[in-house]
């Protein structure tokens, strides 16, 4: 395996762990801040998604999506805060 194999393979763990987090996070705060200015700025979230995608061959047909991310400010919070991690550990 190769240094640049592992360094993607790092980001890409990097990157779902701070999103699994941010989103954690997101959560918590949806849950337990009291309504107002606060919980509307840490809670907002940009939704892109695509799709459905019809794949239709010969012998079978397969629908997927739609696909969506939500994105937040705690998701890339939690993108941050794994990247110091793992920049710390290596």
């Amino acid at each position: 395996m190769t240094l640049t194999q592992r360094r993607s393979g790092r980001s890409l763990l990097v990157l779902a762990i701070g999103f699994v987090l941010g989103g954690l996070l997101s959560a918590l705060l949806r849950r337990f801040l009291p309504p107002g200015p606060a919980k509307e700025f840490f809670t907002w979230t940009v939704s892109p998604s695509f799709g459905p995608v019809h794949l239709d061959l010969v012998i079978f047909s397969l629908t997927l999506g739609p696909v969506s991310l939500d994105v937040s400010l705690l998701a890339v919070v939690g993108v941050i805060l794994a990247f110091l991690f793992v920049r710390q550990l290596f």
